[in-house]
């Protein structure tokens, strides 16, 4: 059997593996494929050169099943394989298009004007997490790109990083509704965020960033089910899904309180994400807020 087959018999494995992750049991087949498949197969006739060797599945090990893949501060369930960069690409273009249609929350799609999947680079190490889209967001179709977003950028440029070179995402992909309201923005439901969080765990598997930073309360809530007040978890490692998690304020917090020593703790957090991601750290980054720390 030649290279071509292996080379599809790896990527239809790939593909099934990638529907089981998304909660898919079942696969159509056309009744022209059954038909196809229930014919006898042709025998490639019998070489006399040594056989090529097999070549094994290139995979990562994941951490053992914790609990359920669908529950908050789950981790990963089964092995993930690696996919090249072609297949890769393919895989988040299929998923942005399924985040792009997806009509599971009707009174959100009744009310937003885009649906915000992400932005970034798709191989980043280090991924950041929000818990939902804005006014700003819903109008551009891009997470962080608000005022917040503005803050959020200088401090991914700060630790020496750009937003073309990490991966930033939300919890949820539609902005919450406003009912009767003409501005302002409300915190996700618990529900809205159950619904929407496969997407998430789908960009996850396939970015596999080496670091995910949560940005407020929200949304250490909606990933690890934590309601803990985020001044208590900020600064101290989690996991999820088997990455490491570090839990931070947002960046709104940081323009609705202008102290330094607030800058400082969030900056802190952000140096121990660069001392796991081995980044190169400055003097002066090291330095930044000090003197206003307490």
């Amino acid at each position: 059997m030649t290279d071509p087959y292996y080379q599809l018999l790896e990527a239809t494995i790939q593909h099934l593996e990638g529907l089981k992750r998304r909660g898919e049991r079942c696969v159509s087949v056309s009744p022209e494929l059954l038909s196809a498949l229930s014919r006898p197969a042709v025998v490639p006739a019998i070489s006399t050169a040594p056989a090529a060797p097999v070549r094994p599945r290139t995979e990562i090990p994941a951490p053992a099943r914790l609990m359920p893949s669908n529950q908050p501060g789950a981790v990963r369930s089964e092995v993930a394989p690696v996919l090249n960069d072609q297949a890769k690409a393919a895989a988040f273009d299929d998923l942005r298009r399924r985040a792009l249609a997806c009509v599971k929350c009707p009174h959100l799609v009744a009310a937003r004007k885009n649906v915000v999947f992400g932005t970034g680079s798709i191989d980043a190490e280090l991924m950041f997490v929000g818990e939902a889209p804005g006014v700003d967001e819903d109008e551009q179709g891009e997470p962080f790109v608000g005022k917040a977003g503005q803050l959020l950028t200088k401090i991914i440029q700060t630790m020496g990083l750009s937003r073309n070179t990490v991966y930033i995402g939300n919890i949820l992909k539609c902005r919450p509704d406003t009912p009767g309201q003409t501005a302002g923005n409300r915190k996700p439901t618990p529900e809205e965020m159950q619904t929407c969080i496969p997407f998430l765990h789908e960009q996850i598997d396939l970015i596999q960033p080496k670091v995910l930073v949560a940005l407020g309360a929200t949304a250490v809530e909606g990933l690890l089910g934590k309601t803990v007040g985020i001044t208590k978890l900020r600064g101290h490692w989690q996991t999820y899904r088997g990455i490491p998690l570090m839990p931070t304020y947002h960046p709104a917090y940081l323009l609705r309180n202008q102290a330094l020593s607030e800058k400082r703790r969030v900056w802190e957090d952000m140096l121990q994400v660069m001392e796991k991601l081995g980044l190169p750290i400055s003097e002066r980054q090291r330095n930044y807020f000090l003197k206003a720390a307490v």
